[in-house]
């Protein structure tokens, strides 16, 4: 397997999804099976070997970066306005380098393979820009059954609009070529659906479990999920 990529981490949210819970505390913040949201994550991170690693940072921001004040990783402050997946991603490129780009939400838990691991080994520069990791949507836990891509069998995906496909788990390769949208503020939409019509964005998918943590329902389910798969965290 090549050298690791650099990892995002997108933690500047508001997490308005779970209420009170994120009232006084970001929601990387918040503990499923005793350990913090944010730590699962990075955890992940270092068994795939990720050593350039950056959070991005908004929402009680002060809170999580008292938190990863003694980790090995990079900060990427966004003080005025909360950016949004793309405009962040793309705020924390000098941070990051100017390659293909691993990203990872910081809302859920896995199980099965690592998710860092498995892009990188699906990772094919000369076919790809945008690769995703995906789960069939009727088999993804604690999300909506609502399906974000449909996948050719060559891997290639497009936008599942309202047809039955795969679910985006929130971890994905990007290249940086694709984040051209010139406002400060953007979502990811764009640069994915200019990989689509490029017939450079691709899917794999995940050999494992996964739990959305978005509400407060899916602390409970992600915590099943892990005594089911008998992988409950030594904390």
């Amino acid at each position: 397997m090549r050298d690791p990529f650099p990892l995002m981490l997108f933690a500047a949210g508001f997490g308005t999804r779970m209420g009170a819970l994120t009232a006084s505390r970001p929601k990387p913040l918040i503990k499923v099976a005793g350990r913090a949201l944010i730590d699962h994550a990075l955890i992940i991170a270092d068994r795939a070997g990720i050593r350039r690693r950056v959070v991005n940072l908004h929402y009680l921001g002060d809170q999580l970066a008292a938190h990863l004040a003694d980790r090995d990783l990079a900060l990427s402050w966004e003080r005025d306005a909360i950016l949004d997946t793309g405009g962040g991603l793309k705020a924390a490129l000098p941070l990051l380098g100017d390659g293909p780009i691993l990203t990872l939400n910081t809302d859920a838990v896995w199980t099965g393979a690592n998710p860092l691991t498995q892009l990188m080994l699906a990772w094919d520069a000369d076919r790809m820009d945008q690769l995703f990791l995906l789960l069939p949507a009727a088999q993804a836990r604690s999300a909506t059954g609502r399906s974000d891509f449909v996948m050719n069998d060559d891997g290639r995906v497009d936008w599942a609009r309202g047809r039955d496909g795969y679910l985006y788990l929130g971890a994905q390769i990007i290249h940086p070529r694709l984040l051209v949208e010139t406002e400060q503020v953007f979502s990811l939409h764009a640069p994915w659906t200019l990989a689509m019509a490029e017939g450079r964005a691709y899917g794999a998918l995940h050999q494992g479990d996964w739990c959305d943590v978005g509400h407060p329902e899916g602390i409970a389910q992600a915590e099943d999920m892990l005594r089911q798969a008998g992988e409950w965290p030594d904390v």
